[in-house]
């Protein structure tokens, strides 16, 4: 792959996930992977990798989806694992140096103008990585000219906050506390950027793709340590931590909504840790 140098158009998602709030997702890495890993079996089910395939895992992260698919896409396949973000890469490359086999590559680059140099890929996959595009459409035809013809596109992103607790308790705790926060662009780069399905599907038309599909999918968070574990994490990761910023709450504004949280989510508490009401929207698509 050829390298990318200068500025490009998601710089401000770099700095944010390189230099940023994002560095907390290096050091909790663990943590929300455990978290995440409902997630991870709902994708990889349903793309499917098969042994010897190509597949890349656009925004990576720490490497969990692209480690995980090349244990499916065995010792014939490859497995490519795409990022911004270059602390959480050096993540990613030290898991895979623990495998014996099968384990993937990681790159440094923007998917949206990313430069791939050699075969094409069967599959891409996505958990949670593709709604930070400056500009989707672009973003997703460049994903598709990295796919062979007949090749798959398939990926998750969060449905609205009211149907993720992580997001909507964590919101409601923040403004009780802080006030509300600014309304913005409900399509900006971002987390729930991808909530409307009917729009995400014709980004992806805009883009080229065909045989478009989504379906929403009711599951769960879970945290083995219980609610106490999941309001900690949630002062670093969502709502909560992005509040505290932007009205520069402090030490103990953060105490307070963090209590109120834990309360919260104890709801969903039991023996086998918090399981945290979630929705997601898995997309798939071809390209043509």
């Amino acid at each position: 792959m050829s390298a990318q140098t200068g500025p490009g158009p998601n710089d401000a998602q770099q700095r944010f996930w390189s230099e940023g709030p994002g560095r907390h997702w290096v050091r909790l890495h663990r943590e929300l992977d455990v978290l995440h890993a409902r997630l991870t079996d709902i994708i990889l089910d349903a793309a499917a990798p098969q042994p010897g395939e190509r597949v890349v895992d656009i925004g990576c992260g720490a490497g969990a989806i692209a480690i995980a698919a090349a244990q499916r896409v065995g010792p014939s396949g490859h497995v490519l694992g795409l990022d911004i973000s270059e602390p959480l890469l050096e993540v990613g490359r030290d898991r895979a140096a623990e495998l014996d086999t099968c384990a993937p590559d990681f790159a440094l680059a923007d998917a949206q103008i990313w430069a791939h140099e050699g075969a094409p890929f069967d599959l891409c996959v996505s958990r949670m990585g593709l709604m930070f595009f400056a500009d989707p459409v672009e973003g997703f035809a460049n994903i598709l000219t990295h796919l062979r013809p007949g090749g798959r596109l398939v990926f998750a992103a969060w449905a609205a906050a009211e149907h993720n607790a992580w997001f909507h308790v964590a919101s409601e705790e923040a403004a009780a506390r802080l006030g509300p926060s600014e309304p913005g662009d409900p399509h900006a780069p971002g987390p729930t950027a991808f909530a409307d399905r009917a729009r995400v599907a014709d980004l992806l038309a805009r883009a080229g793709a065909t045989e478009i599909g989504s379906r929403e999918i009711d599951t769960t968070l879970t945290m083995p340590g219980g609610a106490a574990e999941a309001a900690a994490l949630a002062r670093h990761v969502g709502p909560v931590a992005a509040q505290l910023r932007a009205k520069e709450g402090s030490d103990e504004d953060a105490q307070a909504i963090l209590a109120a949280v834990e309360r919260r989510f104890a709801q969903w508490e039991d023996a086998r840790g918090c399981h945290i009401p979630a929705r997601i929207n898995l997309f798939h698509a071809i390209r043509p």
